[in-house]
């Protein structure tokens, strides 16, 4: 599984990393978790406000954080 967080740098987007992370360790998921900083990439998947999620190539949420539980139904499916 491929996560990315797009985010320049500011506290969100370093919350998300941080929940992502937490919530991939405890439902026990292989992932490969990269952080995206470039505004080229990020704008690339269509996203214009950060922080924004990224699982397997499909935008899941962009300009506001989510849940715990959101983030572990995108894992599930």
């Amino acid at each position: 599984m491929k996560i990315e967080i797009l985010g320049t740098g500011c506290a969100k987007c370093q919350k998300l990393e941080e929940l992502v992370k937490d919530v991939v360790k405890t439902a026990g998921v292989q992932a490969d978790i990269t952080k995206v900083k470039d505004l080229k990439q990020i704008m690339a998947y269509g996203v214009m406000t950060t922080p924004g999620l990224v699982v397997n190539g499909t935008v899941r949420i962009a300009g506001k954080m989510p849940t715990a539980e959101q983030i572990k139904g995108w894992l599930a499916g």
